[in-house]
């Protein structure tokens, strides 16, 4: 029934137990493990189960997760927190139901079907889920973001939506380089702050002295008008896209294609099964479903790939997206947001060039690893969002700011910050605060960090 890996000896960490060791299961494994937790994995494929428990320190079952005695086998009475995140939405319902029935733990679960997405605060409630994550909508979320400001490699929201994270790349002739990050803080009077940049490879948190120069690829933090204000000051578009074209018609598709309609965007999307088609234009009266291979150039050709303003590959197979992105970039002006499912060769995809790439996994395992760290904080902290940025090199936290912190009521200046570290953004019962020196952090604060630092559970963190 069951199968070994080693055992860690107790780290400190949590107790977690994941169910199902696909995709997200396995960045899960790996990333909680480095955090020094305690795994234990468990799934019905022994050879799947066999690679992870080869390849991490882990504790594998094999088996239903939805199964009491399993669960029991895996060590669910002191598991802290159980994350289920198989291919069946119902599974993952009911294994967390099971779960917090016959242990005392916090309980994930990974949920995609649309039914169950639009009934998430019913679930959450009478399931008793701390988390319920559904990575398509996610991804479309992230995706409309992007759209709405298409200069934008990213764009990531924090303080509940009143901030947002930007990443763009300067061009040749841009009006920003060349310039000192403390001349721009004088022009941008506290409006906003760069946080990090990436040049030839290599991520800098940067300090005064730093100047941009062109090929940079950035990431700023801005009160939301104020992001697309900066950008347009300084030579870049600001309009949303007004047209998309969505390559494939699966969950993402449909998430992204309400989202982008809500916006006022026209949407045209392209699905080679007819039965789909024909569900697609009953979900959404108001798109173009169009039934063909979005992978052939007549049909792009015909449906307008030249002139729409936006393109987004979501066929499920990461070559063809790849292959249709690079395709679009030759043939039109479109913006192109290129979902990818694996997650293995980053490297090799950041060298294509594609421009905006979204990783639904990622963005799935953000979310619950902020969750994670904000356990193991002190009772006078929280983590409310967490972001990876450059490959994991960077790590922009929101941390919300107890009243007995001892970072709070002193100057910036005064606080003895470790290298590397930018105390970027203080959210202040929705008044967003770029901040200097001089600024203080209060009690009920939430704050942003951006640090190349890692694995910071605690706003204190942010001290030597």
């Amino acid at each position: 029934m069951f199968q070994k890996g080693k055992k860690n000896p107790h780290s400190g960490g949590l107790n977690i137990m994941i169910v199902g060791c696909g995709k997200v299961g396995m960045t899960l494994v790996d990333r909680l493990s480095k955090e020094g937790h305690d795994i234990s994995v468990v799934d019905k494929n022994a050879a799947r189960l066999q690679s992870v428990t080869h390849m991490h320190d882990v504790y594998g079952v094999v088996g239903n997760g939805a199964s009491f005695t399993v669960l029991k086998e895996a060590g669910i009475e002191n598991t802290d927190i159980l994350i289920s995140v198989t291919d069946s939405d119902e599974l993952n319902l009911l294994c967390c139901l099971v779960a917090k029935r016959s242990g005392h733990c916090e309980v994930i679960a990974r949920v995609r079907t649309p039914d169950y997405s639009e009934e998430k605060a019913y679930l959450k409630e009478k399931l008793g889920l701390a988390m319920m994550i559904n990575p398509e909508q996610e991804a479309a979320n992230a995706i409309s973001r992007i759209l709405y400001m298409p200069t934008a490699l990213e764009v990531a929201p924090f303080a509940r939506g009143h901030a947002e994270m930007v990443r763009i790349k300067l061009p040749q002739g841009n009006v920003l380089t060349g310039k000192k990050i403390a001349d721009l803080v004088k022009e941008l009077s506290g409006a906003v702050l760069i946080c990090a940049v990436e040049r030839s490879g290599k991520v800098y948190i940067p300090g005064g002295d730093f100047e941009l120069a062109a090929g940079d690829v950035i990431s700023f933090i801005a009160p939301v008008r104020d992001g697309r204000k900066f950008l347009k000051k300084n030579g870049f578009q600001t309009h949303q896209a007004k047209s998309c074209i969505i390559v494939g018609g699966g969950r993402a598709a449909y998430y992204l294609a309400k989202r982008l309609i809500e916006l006022g965007i026209s949407v045209q999307i392209v699905e080679n099964k007819k039965e789909r088609c024909e569900e697609l234009s009953v979900l959404l009266p108001q798109a173009i479903i169009v039934n063909g291979d979005g992978t052939s150039e007549e049909l792009l050709n015909e449906i307008g790939i030249t002139t729409t303003e936006s393109l987004v590959p979501l066929t499920g197979i990461d070559e063809e997206n790849i292959m249709l992105t690079l395709y679009a970039k030759e043939v039109s002006n479109a913006k192109v947001v290129t979902k990818i499912n694996r997650i293995t060769y980053t490297g090799v995809i950041d060298q294509l060039d594609l421009g905006s790439v979204v990783y639904p996994k990622y963005i799935t395992s953000e979310a619950i690893i902020a969750f994670v760290r904000s356990k193991t904080a002190t009772m006078n902290n929280n983590i409310e969002t967490m972001i990876h940025l450059f490959d994991e090199r960077v790590e922009a936290i929101e941390f919300v700011v107890g009243d007995q912190s001892p970072i709070v009521n002193l100057p910036l200046a005064q606080l003895k910050l470790k290298k590397n570290l930018l105390v970027a953004c203080i959210n202040r019962d929705g008044k967003i605060i770029i901040p200097g020196g001089n600024d203080k952090i209060q009690g009920g604060d939430t704050v942003i960090i951006v640090t190349t630092n890692t694995g910071f559970h605690d706003i204190e963190d942010i001290l030597r």
